[in-house]
This record gives C-alpha cells, sequence and structure tokens, in this order.
C-alpha cells in the first residue's frame, strides 16, 4: 500500500525529475526536503539550504459568493437597482452566488484536511494558495482533481520540464510527457517545478517577483471557472526562514477581473441551481449576459472584500508589499487606484497600477495617511459594476505574517 507523503516527513525521498538536472549535482547536493512554506532555513547572511517546498492542492468545486454581506460595502447601504443587475437572483437570473472550480491547500496527499488559509491571506477571496519559494528551491505540488472535468495547473516565471507543463498543444510530445496536461476527474498528478536565479526578481523588483498559477486544459474556461493562484518568489539571501522577503512587513495580493461567469462551464448548473425559474432563462439575452460579468476584486463586488478577517488592514509606516494580477479578456484594462496613500513600481512613484489579462505587477508601499481609504479600479464602466474595495491604515492592526 502507497504511504501517503507526509507535509513534513523528511525522510520521504526526494525526487527530482528530467528538469532538475540543469542545476547540476551541487544543487542535487544542496537540496533538503522542505515543509511547504513552513520550512526552517538558515538565518540571513549565512549559506541556506534550498529546500524542496510541498504543496498538496486540489481543484474544489464550490459554490462562491461574490457578495457575501448581501449589501454595497462601499456605500454602506442596500444593494440598488445598479448592484442588483449584477447581485439579484430572479426567475431568470443566477444573482450573486455561483458554482466554481477553486484550488484548495489540503494538508497531506491524503486530501482529506483542507489547510486553514492564515490570517494574513483571508483576503485572497476565491484565489488558489499562495505558492512561495525562494531562489534554489523546488516546488513540489501534490495535485488532486476533486472536480467533474479535467484540470491542471500550469505555472509563469519558474522552471519546468514539458512533464509538468499543465498545458496540451501539439508540441510533439507524447505518452508521459502528456500527463500534466489534463488531470481527469478523480486523478492526481505531481508536478515539480525548479526555481532558478532568472525566476526570482531582478534590480528593479525589489526582493520578491510574482507570478501566477491557472489551468490551462481549456484556459478560456477553467480560468473563468475560478483555478487561478499566485506564486511568490523572494531573492536568495533575502528571505526569512518561512519565505517571505526580510524587508517586507505585510503582503496584499489583488486580482482584477471580470469574471464572465457565461463562460465557465458551470453555467448550466448554475442555471439549473440559482434561478428562480431555469426554463425562463434565455443564455443569448443580452441582459442575462451582462448580469453574469463579475467585476471582481479575488471574487468580491461592491466592497465586500472588506467583510473578510478586516480585509486589506495594515499599520501607519509599515513596510506594505502589493502583488496585483489581471485576467480575462479584452475588458480586463484595469487601472487600480489606491485613495490616501501612494507606491513605488519599478522605483517610480504612483497611486495607479497599469493592468491587463495575465499581467502581474509588484507595488511597495509605506502608508503615511491613517483611515479607511477607497481602493478600485479607475475604469468608469468597472467602478459602476463594483469593481471596488477598501483598505485600511492605522496604528492597531494585529500582526497577521501570511506564511
Amino acid at each position: 500500500m502507497a504511504l501517503p507523503i507526509d507535509e513534513c516527513d523528511a525522510s520521504s525521498d526526494l525526487r527530482l525529475n528530467g528538469a532538475a538536472r540543469w542545476l547540476g549535482l551541487a544543487f542535487v547536493a544542496a537540496l533538503a526536503t522542505g515543509c511547504g512554506s513552513d520550512a526552517d532555513a538558515d538565518g540571513i547572511g549565512q549559506v541556506r539550504q534550498a529546500l524542496q517546498r510541498n504543496y498538496f492542492i486540489a481543484a474544489d468545486e464550490v459554490v462562491w459568493d461574490y457578495a457575501p454581506t448581501g449589501s454595497n460595502q462601499i456605500t454602506g447601504q442596500p444593494f440598488g437597482d445598479q448592484e442588483n443587475v449584477f447581485v439579484q437572483q430572479g426567475p431568470d437570473r443566477i444573482g450573486r452566488r455561483y458554482i466554481k472550480a477553486l484550488y484548495r491547500e489540503y494538508t497531506d496527499s491524503t486530501f482529506r484536511t483542507l489547510r486553514a488559509r492564515p490570517p494574513g491571506w483571508q483576503h485572497l477571496g476565491f484565489l488558489g494558495p499562495v505558492i512561495r519559494a525562494v531562489v534554489g528551491d523546488q516546488i513540489h505540488v501534490v495535485f488532486r482533481n476533486n472536480a467533474t472535468r479535467p484540470y491542471s495547473i500550469h505555472p509563469h516565471g519558474v522552471f519546468y520540464a514539458k512533464n509538468a507543463e499543465g498545458a496540451p498543444y501539439n508540441d510533439g510530445t507524447s505518452g508521459g510527457n502528456k500527463l500534466d496536461d489534463a488531470v481527469p476527474p478523480g486523478g492526481t498528478f505531481e508536478y515539480f517545478w525548479n526555481v532558478p536565479e532568472r525566476a526570482g526578481p531582478a534590480e528593479m523588483d525589489g526582493s520578491s517577483a510574482f507570478w501566477m498559477y491557472h489551468s490551462h486544459t481549456d484556459e478560456v474556461s477553467d480560468t473563468y471557472a475560478g483555478l487561478i493562484g499566485p506564486i511568490i518568489i523572494t531573492g536568495a539571501g533575502q528571505a526569512r526562514s518561512d519565505g517571505r522577503p526580510v524587508d517586507v512587513d505585510r503582503e496584499f495580493i489583488t486580482m482584477f477581473e471580470v469574471a464572465d461567469e457565461n463562460q465557465s462551464p458551470y453555467l448550466d448548473r448554475n442555471i439549473q441551481r440559482f434561478a428562480g425559474d431555469p426554463g425562463s432563462v434565455d443564455p443569448e439575452d443580452e441582459g442575462f449576459h451582462e448580469s453574469n460579468l463579475m467585476h471582481s476584486i479575488n471574487g468580491y463586488v461592491y466592497g465586500n472584500l472588506r467583510g473578510t478577517n478586516n480585509g486589506l488592514a495594515m499599520n501607519n509606516a509599515e513596510r506594505v508589499r502589493w502583488y496585483l494580477m489581471g485576467m480575462g479578456t479584452e475588458v480586463d484594462l484595469h487601472t487600480p487606484h489606491w485613495h490616501g496613500n501612494t507606491v513605488t513600481i519599478m522605483g517610480m512613484r504612483t497611486d495607479v497600477a497599469e493592468l491587463l489579462p495575465a499581467s502581474m505587477v509588484t507595488a511597495d508601499m509605506r502608508p503615511d495617511d491613517n483611515g479607511t481609504w477607497l481602493y478600485h479600479c479607475h475604469v468608469n464602466d468597472h467602478i459602476l459594476a463594483g469593481m471596488l474595495a477598501l483598505y485600511r491604515v492605522d496604528n492597531g492592526v494585529p500582526a497577521q505574517p501570511a506564511r
């Protein structure tokens, strides 16, 4: 009987696939098996052993609520006619709840127990768990597909072989090199990705680089289903023992996306489950189509990100790093704007970032203006449709380090 891979089992075999060979024997000799992002490491400035960072991630089908508070948290008022275009359930409307497939983290390869999301990452919403590593490490993801459709995990930025790319296309490979492309329902696959210097921060990145991962079996429908997550790579010599950058006190990740539920593979199921009169729904109706365009930040609309464990809260003068990403189609030109405080992006001072689909941006903030502030996309149509959140700066936010 095969034994489960224990998350912190230092005695487990170190398995390197072909993609690791380029690193040479010196890397292999130095590589130590680590425990996801909880693995210990030597102090800053000392020689650090490279780690294998183990993650147990499943694609789970869940019901997601884009507005769990049931009200507009930006105005502090009940939803009105404008908001109800998107959030109100009706005879021929789905409303604010949808069946989605989301990446969720488990404690080990039995996939029986969900890993609790750390307090510092409660704001992630429907994004998958943070995959974190340091330059020189290897990332090992055990992926279980608990959904009813084939899915995969395709990473950006890191080094992967063809048998760990997670994307099917006519690339000249066959057999075992195709197993990663579409993991069937109930199936399990192990991805091994290496973290060379080119996956880490460059000169203008600061101490960490930001990437993403997503399912690429049918990329458009998979990502609209909800299968997207973040990767953070810290530079060698710039990481705490848990992989977090030494020069950052608090991290936030936000994804701006018009989540088109019309292109989700679960549209029919959502109609049957949530529309008051499924037989009256016309999927080609313009009004119905518009109602399923969820202008969201991390899967929340109209400030509902605020209702999740203090949302985006920080202390005055903290070193705060924001990781921003966009996904979607041609309407997904986003301009995230922070009221009250400024950030630096690639050395330039600003209070507005620019995002396109699959773009990734790192912004550093040293907040000096206390208060509750608006954080939103500055595209007018997106403002009206609810792509708004709140963040807070004060002097008493409990420290909630995100692992």
